[in-house]
């Protein structure tokens, strides 16, 4: 079982000084990103996500990652996100979403330079990846629906492994109305919902449903993951007419 720490601080010197070993001068940063940089960490359930930049030369080194990978994953820390600027520096053309989200959520952990700070993320593209991964989603959900055969294990599932993915592009597309981006994942489904004139309460219930701060019915959890397929289905529209108004 794995020994979570408290905070994921607890591990930065630790993990900075294991990388520093295995990768020396092809060292070039650290940072954290996901729930431990919002402020999110649930010890036991939440990972420690850790991206590790390298020199070009370090990138073709993987292998001295090994015994960090082997070491901390004990201490709930994810396999890390091994990246070069380069590659940072063309790819977020291919994916500003994700990118946008570790640019607002993130604390460098070592590095004289934090190579996250200043990306620029262009407008056209994270608001074309934002109608994929929603109209991309809303059919994966209505596939999903019909594959659990309305099992309430299967229904809840679907549900917990999606709502995040919804968290980070609500995001985006607060980003790209300039408005400003909550701390919380529950402000932000807020905060889109009323800008969109969706139904906050739906959504809120899917990220309680992940939480497992409720356990609802049969009958609940179906008339929830209807509601949830309308509300994306309605949110797949509403980005369309941002295309629209562009």
């Amino acid at each position: 079982m794995k020994k979570a720490p408290r905070d994921p601080r607890e591990v930065f010197e630790g993990f900075t000084s294991d990388c520093k070993t295995a990768f020396g001068p092809e060292l070039e940063a650290i940072c954290l990103y996901g729930s431990g940089a919002r402020g999110e960490y649930v010890p036991g359930r939440s990972d420690i996500n850790f991206l590790v930049l390298l020199s070009e030369e370090g990138i073709g080194q993987l292998q001295k990652a090994f015994p960090l990978v082997a070491k901390w994953g004990k201490r709930a820390v994810a396999i890390p996100l091994f990246l070069t600027r380069d590659y940072v520096k063309r790819s977020l053309d291919a994916f500003p979403l994700e990118f946008l989200d570790m640019k607002l959520h993130h604390l460098l952990v070592y590095g004289e330079s934090d190579p996250l700070s200043d990306l620029e993320i262009d407008r056209g593209d994270l608001r074309l990846q934002c109608e994929r991964e929603v109209k991309g989603k809303l059919l994966a959900l209505r596939e999903a629906y019909v594959g659990t055969r309305g099992r309430p294990k299967e229904l809840s599932l679907v549900i917990s492994r999606s709502i995040n993915a919804f968290a980070v592009i609500f995001e985006g597309l607060l980003w790209l109305r300039d408005r400003v981006i909550p701390p919380s994942r529950r402000e932000v489904f807020g905060e889109l919902c009323r800008e969109a004139g969706l139904r906050e309460e739906v959504f809120l219930a899917a990220l309680a449903v992940k939480e497992g701060r409720v356990k609802p019915s049969r009958e609940e959890l179906m008339r929830l993951f209807t509601d949830y397929m309308e509300e994306v289905r309605r949110l797949a529209r509403w980005v369309d007419q941002m295309e629209a108004e562009r």
